[in-house]
């Protein structure tokens, strides 16, 4: 037996640009809303930062390398570590994010693989204890 590539990549399984479109739209709605989260982004349209987390999970799922042509290499922890990212943060932001992957109504498997990478990112990202 001969181990075969999968012939599409997680972008393409979930719907591609579309279905990263929704998500991060979804997502924002949320955010627009929260009064620890929105103080974080400039003032004015959350549009820009959309399409940043849609550009970038597009990359990451194996869509388009338009973020890194964009914006260079992602560097999470660095592009994040001017906000102060405490568990009460981490927390409000898995929470949106949860809410607007569950509204994408993807295949359980998809939906999980997705929600176990949004999980370990935003762990990754807490950088205080501090209130």
């Amino acid at each position: 037996m001969t181990f075969q590539e999968p012939s599409e990549s997680f972008y393409e399984a979930v719907g591609g640009k579309e279905t990263f479109r929704k998500l991060a739209a979804y997502f924002y709605e949320g955010i627009e809303a929260d009064e620890i989260l929105r103080p974080m982004y400039p003032a004015g349209d959350l549009a820009p930062a959309a399409e940043r987390m849609q550009l970038f999970l597009e990359q990451y799922w194996g869509g388009p390398t338009t973020y890194q042509e964009q914006r260079g290499h992602p560097r999470l922890r660095m592009r994040h570590s001017p906000y102060k990212i405490n568990p009460d943060a981490r927390d409000r932001w898995l929470r949106h994010m949860k809410s607007a992957v569950v509204r994408l109504e993807l295949a359980p498997l998809h939906e999980a693989e997705l929600w176990a990478y949004l999980d370990r990112a935003a762990q990754s990202m807490l950088n205080t204890f501090e209130a």
